[in-house]
């Protein structure tokens, strides 16, 4: 059958599938609570979600077109595997291009739930292609907004009570401004075409002040950028912050990446997208300059030059003959000036950094290669506080780090890797693969290993720790699909320490995994069990009466949750969920739950979202990662631990095309304390409220 004869053919049966997708949400929407639920599974404190959270906006507003895409750019968004993406490929090399976004339909291993999540990330031509000039372009650009957003906890936290006198005769330290967060985003964009913007910040604590001497100019952090895409030749230009990923993140590591999460297959790798602009109000981990990617052939060249600040502890050391010199103790990542202390932390330090890329795609688009290099130099040494276990960390006042990647996709079976090193002469590697084994059985096997002495200072490559330093591990992951109502996914994770950690002052090991059933008896409801347990060796501080902190032991921790979303109407829908853990340390067992109940509701210009929790943990190891649905683009996973109870309630009201407003309450009340945390953060009472408000004004809309 012709492409135009299948096409007839296909229309006949459009109308029953805008039927059954109409009743999801709308494309170029994502429902953000439920894609964390797949790709994560499992909430970690240690990471970094805001960043994530921008990485999934820059690729929801700049969409993938199916018609002019390669399978890096769909292995990129975690959503299809080998075998689909393979099928798309012999599907559009059978029959052209696609007309209609409804043929996903007729490609084999497509079905509704997987094109339901793909919807929002893709096109299927270029948005607002047009010959006028540049400025007409920005001036008629229709994703454009501005948002402006305040956030404050109500309680009085001890840091803005006035400051007690001490013996000396000095005050105690308190925070200089007041409680308000306030936060404010500007960008205009046209996919793949242009974007600029500014992103502004001020912290709860922080003055609202314009101070030369201290680098503080009314907000307390802002962030910019003008990048351009496609001019001839040139695939990307950008001026100001910026982020860059290349390979499997051990160079260039900027991003969305996942992890271990209850998708194990899909996101065991990188993607390079290279360059990115920076939005966040994150204060670090970014570059400040210019980039640019320029194509020759199946070669794309990217250079890079930044020059940023840093917040860093300077130290002045005198020599014999009493020459002083600045050295750098620490860098600080917080991005927090709220104190005399903090603002002195504030811009003390300088970092250049020289980088580039060559990136090679063979014609077929299934093999690529790529090589990376970067040279950092600080204005001061760095010379951290010596350390039982950090005597391998980077010092001194240069760095430079090199590492040649690949990808290679043949049939179902999809290969990756990337091998690093640093000045130090410290080596970072990983290699990987991804594979359907059946249309049903989806594989997934990475090995990675970081030297205790590898020094990459924008890397994100995967695994257990923060940073792709002192481990050695073998991950394994699989998900098997019989049908579409039934799911389970796996994973299994081995890996090694070499060296002392913090808290863990000796070489250490570690295991985990992690089974997640899904049961879709509905198309209306969602049932999923999931089960993770982890071991990983940590100092025991308290033996036999006295502190012996090379004494370690394996703690051991279960988690348990059960989860159940039901949309009753068009209208209304529930979630509930139960979640409980176990924790085994030095002999001593503790334990924690959580239960959760939700109600949410779609008036169209209403959209109203609602919990209440109750929570019980022994301590602070079992505490209780919930995911709470926040005002757009912001991200809240509280961590609950003790004895209480915890409800918000958000509102979200479009007053038109172009004005939408948010509003959040939500509170916390302890039935075990009267005081909730320490220091200059310690509030006195059991109960802590906070509410964001937010709008957006959206441009020629």
């Amino acid at each position: 059958m012709n492409k135009i004869g299948f096409y007839i053919l296909f229309l006949l049966l459009i109308d029953c599938f805008k039927i059954s997708l109409g009743q999801n949400i709308p494309k170029g929407e994502i429902d953000i609570e439920n894609f964390i639920e797949d790709i994560f599974g499992m909430q970690r404190e240690e990471m970094d979600y805001e960043d994530l959270y921008e990485g999934l906006l820059q690729t929801l507003l700049n969409p993938i077109n199916l018609n002019k895409t390669n399978p890096e750019e769909l292995k990129s968004i975690f959503i299809l595997n080998p075998n689909q993406i393979n099928h798309f490929f012999e599907y559009k090399k059978k029959f052209g291009e696609l007309l209609s976004i409804y043929e996903l339909q007729a490609i084999p291993e497509f079905d509704l739930e997987t094109i339901y999540r793909l919807l929002p990330f893709v096109i299927l031509e270029e948005r607002n292609k047009t010959n006028a000039s540049l400025w007409n372009r920005i001036g008629n650009a229709k994703d454009g907004y501005f948002i402006f957003r305040h956030r404050r906890v109500w309680e009085t936290r001890r840091g803005f009570t006035p400051p007690d006198t001490l013996s000396n005769g000095n005050l105690t330290s308190r925070y200089l401004g007041d409680p308000n967060s306030l936060y404010g985003r500007f960008r205009i964009q046209q996919s793949k075409d242009f974007s600029l913007g500014f992103t502004i910040d001020k912290d709860p604590g922080e003055q609202f002040i314009w101070d030369l001497s201290t680098k503080r100019y009314g907000f307390n952090f802002l962030s910019y950028h003008f990048t351009l895409y496609n001019r001839g030749n040139w695939k990307a230009i950008t001026i100001g912050d910026f982020q860059m990923q290349f390979g499997q993140g051990l160079v260039f590591g900027a991003g969305f990446s996942a992890g271990k999460g209850a998708e194990t297959i899909t996101t065991v790798r990188r993607s390079s997208f290279g360059i990115r602009p920076y939005t966040a109000a994150l204060e670090f981990g970014f570059f400040r300059g210019t980039a640019g990617t320029y194509q020759a052939g199946p070669i794309q060249i990217t250079v890079m030059a930044s020059h940023a600040p840093r917040d860093a502890n300077l130290q002045v050391l005198s020599d014999t003959l009493e020459n002083e010199t600045a050295i750098i103790t620490s860098l600080q990542s917080s991005g927090l000036h709220r104190t005399t202390t903090e603002i002195r932390y504030k811009n003390r330090a300088r970092e250049k950094n020289l980088g580039g890329n060559l990136h090679y795609q063979s014609k077929n688009k299934n093999f690529q290669m790529g090589i990376n290099g970067l040279y950092t130099q600080f204005s001061q040494p760095f010379l951290r506080n010596p350390r039982i276990y950090n005597q391998f960390e980077f010092s001194g006042q240069n760095n430079h780090i090199q590492s040649i990647y690949f990808s290679y996709n043949i049939q179902n079976y999809y290969f990756f890797g990337e091998s690093a090193r640093s000045a130090s002469g410290g080596m970072g590697s990983i290699m990987g693969m991804m594979s359907s084994l059946h249309p049903k059985l989806s594989f997934s096997l990475l090995w990675r290993d970081y030297s205790r002495n590898f020094h990459t200072f924008y890397g994100n490559a995967f695994g257990e720790g923060t940073r792709p330093i002192n481990e050695r591990g073998m991950y394994m992951g699989l998900n098997f699909k019989p049908n579409i109502r039934y799911n389970l996914s796996f994973y299994y994770d081995r890996f090694h320490f070499p060296w002392l950690r913090f808290r863990v002052y000796s070489p250490s090991y570690g295991e985990e995994w992690f089974g997640r059933f899904t049961y879709r008896p509905k198309r209306n409801t969602v049932i999923f069990m999931q089960v993770r347990n982890e071991s990983k060796s940590r100092n025991v501080s308290d033996y036999n009466g006295f502190q012996s902190t090379y004494r370690l032991d394996q703690g051991i921790k279960n988690n348990f949750i059960f989860n159940l979303d039901h949309k009753l109407d068009r209208i209304w829908s529930l979630k509930s969920r139960v979640s409980a853990s176990t924790f085994k340390f030095d002999g001593k067992i503790t334990k924690g739950f959580a239960i959760s109940q939700d109600l949410n509701a779609d008036f169209e210009r209403w959209r109203i979202s609602s919990r209440i929790s109750l929570f019980d943990t022994d301590d602070f190891d079992n505490r209780q990662f919930l995911y709470e649905r926040n005002v757009l683009w912001l991200f809240s996973i509280p961590a609950l631990h003790g004895q209480g109870m915890r409800y918000y309630l958000l509102t979200q009201y479009r007053l038109n095309r172009k004005l939408t407003f948010w509003l959040r309450y939500a509170q916390t009340i302890y039935t075990d304390r009267d005081i909730i945390g320490s220091g200059l953060q310690q509030i006195r009472g059991n109960t802590i409220t906070e509410t964001n408000f937010q709008l957006r004004y959206q441009f020629n809309r």
